[in-house]
Order: C-alpha cells, then structure tokens, then sequence
C-alpha cells in the first residue's frame, strides 16, 4: 500500500508536468512565428515590452520558452537587453496564468471532463490538419488528469492510516516564525530548481494548502521560492551561453530576488490585503467545504499579485538593473572570430523545438558571414608579396576552414535533436532546408581553402601571374563576394520580401565570365604569354570562384524553399 500511494504521486506528478509541456508546446506550435514577429516588433519601450512578455507568455503558457526566445533575440541583436528585461517582466506575468488553470482544477471535479476531451483530441489528431489542437486537448487532459489524481491521493493520504504521522510531521513546522518562513523559501527554491518546473510545485503547494496539511502561509512561501527557483534554472542553462543571455538570464534572477526582499519585509499586510481579494478567512477550518477552493484560489491571487506588485514597481529602475548585470557580468575580451564557439546554439538552452529552429537559423547566419569573412582573408592573400605576412594569413584560413567544419557538424547535431521532437510539417520543412544551407555553406569554405592552396603552390613554386591575370582574378573575385553579400541579405531577410533573382543574375555573370577566361587562357598559353604551370593555377582559381558561385545560389535556393533541379 505504502508504495502505491507514492506511484500514484508521483505519476500524478509526471502526469501533470507532461500535460503542461505538451499544451505549451501545441500552443508554440500553432502561433511560434507569429509570436516571434510579435516580440521582434512590439518591444519599441520598456511598457510595450512588458506588454509583449505577458502576451507571448500567457499565449504558450511558458514563461521559460519566452526568456529564452528572447534571449536569442539579444543574441541576434534584434533587442536591447533593456527592451529583454521588460519583456521577462512581462513574462512573469504571463505566467501566474498558470497558477489560476491549476486553481480551477480544485473549483470542480475536472476529471469528468477529461476523458470526452481525450476522445475529441484523438479524433482530432487522426484528423491531420486539425492534430495540433489534437495535442493541445490532449496537453490540458493529462494536466487535469494528473491535477486531480494528485488532489485525490493527496486527500486519501492526510485522511487514511498516515493522518497521523502526516499530521505530526508538518506540525513541527507550524510556527510563524522568521526562520521558519525562510526554511519554506529554501525549500520551494530547491524543489522547483530539482523538478525544473514552477508548475508542478505550484500544484503540490495547492494540494498540501486545499487538504489542511500545511498552513497557508507556509504555502504562500513556497510560492515565493517557485519564483526564485524558476531564475535558478535559467541562469544555469544559459551558463555556456554568450554575454547577452547571461545578462538577461541574471536579470531575471535579481528581478526576482529584489522581489522576494521587500515582500518579506512586508509579508503580513501584504498576505492581508491577498486574502481579502480571495475571500479567504485563515482562521477557516480545513473541514469547511469552501476551504479547499478558497486555499488555492489565496495562492493564485498571492503569486499574481506579487509578480503584478513586482513588476509594477521595478519597471521604473530597468536601466539601474541593466547597469548592476553588466557590471556583475562582464564581457569577454577576447576575439571571438578566431575561436569556434556557436553565438546562438547552446547546450539545452532552447528546449522548445519549435523556437530552437530560430537559434538555428540565427546560428546560419553567423556562419554564412563567418564564410564571407574568410573570402575576404583569401582575396586579401591574392595580393600579399611578404612571405612571413602570406604564411600567417593562409594559416588562419587553414584555421576557418576547420571552424566551418565544425560549425556544419554541431549545427547539423543540434537540427537533429530538434527532428527528433514531435514538429509540424513547417518546422520539419525548415529542417531539411537548413541542413542543405549548412551543407552548402560548408562547400563555401572548401572552395575558399582550395583557392588559398593554389595561391600558396604559385609562392612555394616562385611562379608569378601577369598583371592581366591579376586583374581577371580581381575581377571574378569581387563578383564572388557580391555573391557572397547577396547570400548573406537572403539569409538575414524574411523570406517573403526576398527576391532570389540579383543572386542568379550574378551567378550567370560568373559562368559566363569563367568561359570567357578559360578560352583566352588556352589562347595566352600557346602564345607562351606564361607558362602551362601558372596558366593551370590560374585557372583553377577561376574554376573554383564560379563553383563557389555555385554553391552560393544552392543557398539561396535552400532558403527560399526552391528544389534543386
């Protein structure tokens, strides 16, 4: 009997934290671009921003997919971390929505609707184009189902043979004390930072507070410690991230820790004024019909009012928090270009995989213009005549023809792990185009390290080119990186104001220029204008500009959803 009852919570309890995931999930699933728009658009002011976190938040009932789809638009650029503070503030908000769907769950027998809204989502799921709000129905059951199996065994234990025991254990803790309430703090922190999600602690908060187990003011504390513990979580999985995302994880953190702070310096008026909202008497018996709703409907009134309160009196100093994390987090002063490090991919930061495909694109971005860059390094090579300075930069393209290799694999493991989760056909079409960008993109690079080792053969074999060749190649050279640019404006744009023609037109360019030199180059040969050597050296740098030309349009293409033929 003993271990039955702990299976049953804790199967409530996995029952619960997968229903929450799955509602939230479908919910990202059926508006995560358009959200993404939303908080790229409307974070104009610190006010519109919070306005955004709450929105986002409340729309895809996770405050966590909402910090971190923000702190990957710090990374990008596309937010200030003052416009990320207020959006997390917002998110805070947004949040306690969640808390109010749990306390509903103790208003009425829930499970009864349960099983008619399983059968619905079942038929739904069947039903291809309708499977995502399948698997939104199926996300608020269970989390119903496993709301009202942890209130019933919940019930079932503080009455049956372990009332006792249970009875005597909290009794120990009943006391209003200081250290008392702080032990509660620590322990909401701790457990919440453990089962990583502020949910499913809020839902064993209200089944300790409904069944009279534990006195409603030690609730309201574990209540405040699921807030810290919640910042706790972010901050570790943002610490392989880059500066930004640590700042605005850290934010976060301080945001709710200067809340946490003068709450309890003012907990008594303020649990006070929080029963009066609710109607709750704490005199009530527990044996009172109404105590069990009324108990957790005080939880939810406390963490909406606090994080209300919070917000409401912390916008006002966002640039002083923005000043106090960057003065605790500094930044790197390192150059991170020479380095192989994902600005935007890191470990576990993204656990949603419809917004992760953001991370990775983001993260195409930056090696598309990584590529770009060592394109520079190789035009620049074209024309270095010192031996020490042409041995140091072909070096460091041998070393960013290493990075891009290693940037096509961990971006192709990381699209991976996202294709393993359970995506609509959009996102999984995002997936294949990717892989092909990165594929590519790596292909970029190869040509680059092949057109330095044949500059580097011309140097090791004393051979020179003309000054007509020289001009040819400066010329085919800088239709390459025009190429180059255009590809990196098609990657950073949306795709519906792109025009993929300009890069065609510069691929048609290349084509007919590399004919045109190929030609006068078997010309000039027998004219014993240079050699045969130089001639084929020549030409293969030319051949792989317009294969890199190539692979710049396979981009492109791969971007704008186009087939290869």
């Amino acid at each position: 009997m003993d271990i039955m009852i702990i299976f049953k919570l804790v199967g409530s309890l996995a029952l619960l934290m997968f229903g929450m995931k799955s509602m939230s999930e479908a919910l990202q699933k059926m508006a995560g671009a358009q959200l993404r728009h939303v908080l790229g658009a409307m974070t104009t002011n610190r006010f519109t921003g919070l306005l955004t976190g709450m929105f986002v938040t409340a729309a895809v009932q996770s405050s966590t997919a909402t910090t971190l789809m923000t702190i990957s638009f710090v990374n990008a650029g596309l937010l200030t971390l003052v416009q990320a503070i207020s959006v997390i503030m917002g998110a805070n908000i947004g949040t306690t929505l969640t808390a109010w769907i749990m306390s509903l769950g103790f208003s009425f027998n829930i499970t009864d609707y349960v099983y008619p809204a399983f059968f619905i989502g079942i038929i739904l799921i069947y039903m291809r184009r309708h499977r995502i709000l399948g698997d939104f129905l199926f996300g608020v059951s269970f989390l119903f189902l496993g709301l009202g199996t942890l209130k019933t065994t919940g019930s079932e234990l503080v009455t049956g043979e372990y009332a006792e025991a249970i009875s005597l254990f909290f009794s120990q803790f009943n006391s209003s004390s200081f250290w008392n309430s702080l032990f509660f703090l620590l322990i909401g922190t701790v457990l919440t930072l453990c089962v990583q999600s502020s949910a499913a602690i809020m839902a064993i908060t209200m089944t300790l507070c409904s069944t009279g187990v534990l006195h409603i003011d030690q609730g309201v504390m574990l209540v405040l410690g699921e807030n810290v513990g919640t910042t706790i979580t972010a901050n570790i999985v943002a610490s392989t991230a880059n500066t930004p995302a640590r700042r605005a994880a850290f934010a976060h953190f301080s945001f709710n820790i200067i809340g946490v702070i003068w709450v309890l310096t003012l907990l008594k008026p303020f649990f006070r004024m929080v029963c009066n909202l609710a109607g709750f008497d704490p005199s009530m018996s527990p044996n009172d019909p109404e105590f069990a709703i009324k108990a957790s409907m005080v939880l939810a009134t406390f963490h909406s009012a606090f994080n209300i309160s919070n917000t409401l009196l912390l916008i006002w100093f966002v640039p002083w928090i923005e000043r106090f994390v960057c003065m605790v987090i500094k930044s790197k002063k390192q150059d991170e270009e020479e380095d192989f490090r994902l600005h935007f991919i890191t470990a576990g930061i993204m656990k949603t995989p419809e917004l992760s495909v953001l991370e990775a694109q983001k993260e195409i971005q930056s090696f598309a213009t990584r590529i770009q860059r060592m394109f520079g390094m190789v035009r620049n090579l074209l024309h270095e005549k010192d031996t020490t300075r042409f041995v140091k930069a072909f070096t460091r393209i041998e070393k960013y023809e290493g990075i891009s290799d290693n940037m096509e694999i961990e971006i192709a493991k990381y699209l991976d792990e996202i294709g393993n989760s359970h995506l609509s056909d959009e996102t999984k079409a995002k997936i294949r185009s990717m892989l092909r960008q990165i594929s590519e993109l790596e292909s970029i690079g190869d040509s680059c390290y092949n057109i330095a080792r044949t500059l580097n053969r011309r140097i090791k074999g004393k051979e020179e080119f003309t000054p007509q060749q020289y001009e040819h190649m400066t010329q085919i050279m800088q239709l390459t990186d025009d190429a180059l640019t255009q590809m990196n404006i098609m990657l950073a744009g949306r795709k519906d104001m792109l025009d993929a023609n300009r890069s065609f037109n510069i691929e048609n360019e290349l084509n007919n220029f590399r004919t045109q030199l190929k030609t006068q180059n078997i010309s000039d040969v027998n004219d014993h204008k240079y050699t045969y050597a130089i001639g084929t050296m020549y030409m293969d740098i030319i051949q792989e500009c317009e294969k890199l030309g190539d692979y710049v349009v396979n981009v492109v293409e791969a971007r704008m959803g186009i087939k290869m033929a």
